[in-house]
């Protein structure tokens, strides 16, 4: 597996992050997101958040760049970089921290946004007892 190169890795999440939430599709809530992470490669994927009328059939960027990484082939995940236009950094809905513990429980989450303010968790922080497939356990 490949060591995140911290400082250069950042940077360019951080970059591809703020430019794929400038293409979300958010003519609803006006809460533009785009998320990257990076496959163990050094390969840098994207997703940005898709709304719809029919509100859950929306997409959220988080999820959206993960599902894009495993598309990829990508397992393995150290880190993602969510950017929005919030006052605030924020961190990912209830929803996409349990899709995200599924394949990366030590995941770092960077909040960055396009005023330049960064916040960083730790997933398990985020979310310290998700549902796992251990809960799926029949004894």
């Amino acid at each position: 597996m490949r060591q995140v190169q911290l400082s250069a890795d950042l940077a360019a999440l951080k970059g591809a992050a703020l430019e794929a939430m400038t293409r979300a599709y958010a003519p609803y809530s006006k809460f533009k997101v785009g998320a990257a992470i990076i496959g163990d490669d050094g390969t840098v994927v994207t997703g940005c958040n898709v709304e719809n009328a029919s509100y859950p059939a929306g997409m959220c960027a988080e999820r959206s760049a993960l599902a894009s990484a495993i598309a990829r082939g990508f397992r393995v995940f150290e880190i993602i970089v969510v950017a929005t236009e919030a006052e605030e950094p924020t961190p990912p809905c209830g929803l996409c921290r349990q899709v995200l513990a599924e394949l990366a429980p030590g995941l770092s989450v960077v909040s960055v946004t396009s005023g330049g303010l960064e916040k960083q968790w730790f997933l398990k922080d985020l979310l310290p007892a998700p549902f796992s497939a251990h809960s799926l356990d029949r004894a």
